[in-house]
């Protein structure tokens, strides 16, 4: 793969767009001081893979900006997408030194990197860091819950509509804090990724992205641009109740 030069801004803390959402989220002017001195910057092009399975990995990151996906191999050779990280996920674990997944970044990506060993002694002597990336633990947790239901019991267009609807909220949350109007996204991944993630077949992907394009749920500007006129529509796209669960 021939190499570009990736230009991304190198921030100070305070000014990060992550800075209320990630791991640093509750720390305090000393406790940012701390983590600035362990943490740096690194750029990955699209389609760059940053750490293969099973290799060490003597850091642990927040994705700052871009996507990045999590792949597993098994032993016949098919791979399987089993996560996606978007801004403010965090990739690592502290305690551990080797990676269980391929990491792979999707688009052009930033990490805010953070020296494995100094963060993981950073826990125990700050508290707002651990609390942080217990609740992103957990967060984690019934993300992965969601998704098993969405594999397992949703409809090929509630699929599609739930992936949507993650996506635009995500960025929603980094542009405004509330989605009462049209939300505008690009996609991170393409329609073959999204086969592969959501356990479909391309045609599928494409015969479902252009129903909902039909009927009024969805506008499509290129590939990938996503319009959404109106995000509840959409929701009622996706088979959950207002409460989350799903309609029976």
């Amino acid at each position: 793969m021939s190499q570009r030069h990736i230009t991304f801004p190198q921030r100070e803390c305070a000014d990060c767009p992550i800075r209320h959402r990630a791991v640093c989220a509750r720390c305090e002017t000393d406790e940012l001081e701390q983590l600035e001195a362990i943490k740096y910057y690194r750029n990955f092009e699209a389609g760059q893979t940053i750490v293969w399975a099973g290799d060490k990995m003597d850091f642990v990151a927040s994705v700052v900006q871009g996507v990045a996906t999590l792949s597993q191999t098994m032993e016949d050779g098919r791979r399987q997408m089993v996560g996606l990280l978007l801004p403010s996920d965090f990739l690592g674990r502290p305690n551990r030194d080797r990676v269980a997944y391929d990491v792979t970044a999707t688009t052009d990506l930033q990490l805010c990197c953070f020296r494995r060993v100094p963060f993981q002694d950073m826990l125990s002597s700050t508290p707002h860091v651990s609390q942080r990336l217990l609740e992103m633990t957990l967060d984690e947790l019934d993300a992965a819950r969601e998704w098993m239901l969405l594999l397992g019991r949703k409809t090929a267009r509630e699929k599609i509509a739930s992936f949507l609807s993650i996506i635009a909220r995500r960025n929603a949350a980094q542009q405004a804090p509330g989605l009462g109007g049209a939300v505008a996204f690009d996609l991170p991944l393409t329609r073959e990724a999204m086969a592969d993630y959501l356990g479909l077949t391309l045609e599928t992907v494409s015969r479902q992205m252009s129903s909902l394009k039909n009927d009024g749920v969805i506008q499509l500007d290129g590939k990938r641009h996503i319009i959404v006129p109106d995000f509840s529509a959409l929701m009622d796209e996706t088979g959950d109740d207002a409460d989350g669960g799903v309609l029976s």
